[in-house]
């Protein structure tokens, strides 16, 4: 075969193809960590939902997967907010019998029990959707889902091939899979962030419908008064009462003493299951240690970090509020991570993104490009740990707040050694 033939072989086959769809990067060790990535991710990726697609049961109006749960999921249970803020007793669902009682004269006595987790602002969050059926509000629901991580998320990239990683990554795959709301919670996230100093009406508003999925946002008020966005506050207060207003008027101050008292303790009971049921799909500091040292260590060990993320959010962006937006974003969902317990793979897909953005626009180092290749991988980490009961997974989102908030200080570090022997002097 001729040498040009060859060439032309080359260049127009897959390795040429990755090329094109590979995000580019003034470091080759960045470049070839995103190529990787890219290709390992992407293969896990068409592989998971190929095989999800061919062993699911398309029969309607409920199709469902090989373990007979409808095709969503977790949709399923959001989609029930919206059908229930048109019903006469809204708050019913929060009662776990008369919930699973519902879902059974709609799938059949054996679905297996689900429980309805989300606050009273769901309510009003998924009411558009509940007035579809199931499978046309799902897919109505993933549309709009990765527009809006699409139009959030584009700026953070310099470019927006990186948005090709973020989509393959095991986060947005457990998202899909399941129905989830972290693509909208991620342009949620990102939007709020990016539009607190320019638009401080829209940021508040993004950040109270947040509240619909309150531990993504946690660390937001402590960030908020540490670099004094009063603005910011003012308008997400607003913004969370008036969902608070509408979500009393659909389903009355009974859905918040109902959400208080029932579906909250739920959640600890998941946690919590003795047969460890949910620790294969939380990547928190309690899933990664209850296993070895027992519910009362992990709850203390969960209790540190969180208390650690608050003072080291309200440290960073009281100091460093004017740093590299890029990296205080990455920084405050990491930490975001280490504050709840209850914290499902798919919702890492905030910090995936904000960590490929870093690796993206280049200047970390081997450490720091290390951890954002194990924020990647965070939630298939968690499935292969979790299911055998070992720590590790859980570490990852602390160890890259820890890295990432010693380089943000670096600069108030060196100030404050660079005044010392003034004050020594005076």
């Amino acid at each position: 075969m001729p040498p040009s033939a060859s060439r032309t072989i080359r260049t127009t086959g897959p390795g040429r193809l990755l090329e094109v769809v590979t995000p580019a990067a003034a470091d080759p060790a960045d470049r070839e960590m995103l190529r990787s990535l890219l290709i390992l991710g992407g293969l896990l990726f068409v592989l998971t939902l190929a095989t999800y697609l061919a062993t699911a049961h398309w029969t309607w109006p409920f199709p469902r997967d090989k373990t007979t749960l409808v095709i969503g999921r977790d949709f399923l249970n959001l989609w029930m907010f919206g059908r229930a803020a048109f019903g006469d007793d809204p708050t019913r669902f929060y009662d776990l019998v008369a919930y699973n009682h519902e879902l059974a004269a709609m799938l059949g006595s054996d679905y297996p029990i689900q429980n309805w987790p989300n606050p009273p602002n769901a309510l009003v969050v998924m009411a558009p959707f509940g007035l579809l059926d199931y499978f046309p509000a799902l897919a109505a629901w993933a549309v709009l889902s990765a527009l809006a991580l699409d139009v959030a998320c584009r700026d953070a990239f310099a470019d927006r091939r990186a948005l090709l990683l973020v989509a393959v990554s095991p986060a947005a795959l457990m998202c899909l899979l399941s129905g989830q709301s972290s693509f909208l919670t991620t342009a949620a996230l990102f939007g709020s962030l990016a539009l607190m100093d320019r638009r401080p009406a829209l940021a508040g508003l993004l950040i109270g419908l947040l509240t619909a999925k309150p531990q993504l946002g946690l660390l937001l008020p402590v960030m908020l008064v540490a670099s004094g966005r009063w603005r910011v506050i003012a308008w997400s207060t607003l913004a969370t009462t008036a969902l608070f207003g509408a979500s009393v008027a659909i389903g009355g101050v009974q859905a918040w003493h109902d959400y208080v008292t029932k579906a909250a303790p739920m959640l600890s009971e998941v946690l919590r299951d003795p047969t460890g049921i949910a620790v294969p799909y939380h990547a928190t500091l309690f899933m990664s240690f209850r296993g070895l040292l027992g519910d009362r260590a992990a709850d203390a060990i969960q209790l540190i970090a969180a208390v650690a993320a608050v003072i080291g959010v309200f440290v960073v962006y009281r100091l460093r509020k004017d740093a590299d937006p890029a990296r205080l974003r990455a920084f405050l969902f990491a930490s975001t991570i280490c504050v709840s317990p209850y914290m499902g793979t798919y919702d890492v897909l905030p910090l995936t993104c904000a960590a490929l953005a870093l690796l993206a626009a280049g200047g970390l180092d081997d450490v720091g490009r290390r951890l954002v290749q194990l924020v990647f991988w965070l939630p298939a980490l968690q499935l292969l740990l979790g299911n055998v009961q070992l720590p590790g997974a859980g570490l990852i989102p602390p160890a890259f707040a820890l890295y990432l908030g010693w380089h943000l200080l670096a600069p108030a570090r060196r100030t404050a050694q660079l005044d010392e022997p003034s004050i020594a002097a005076s």
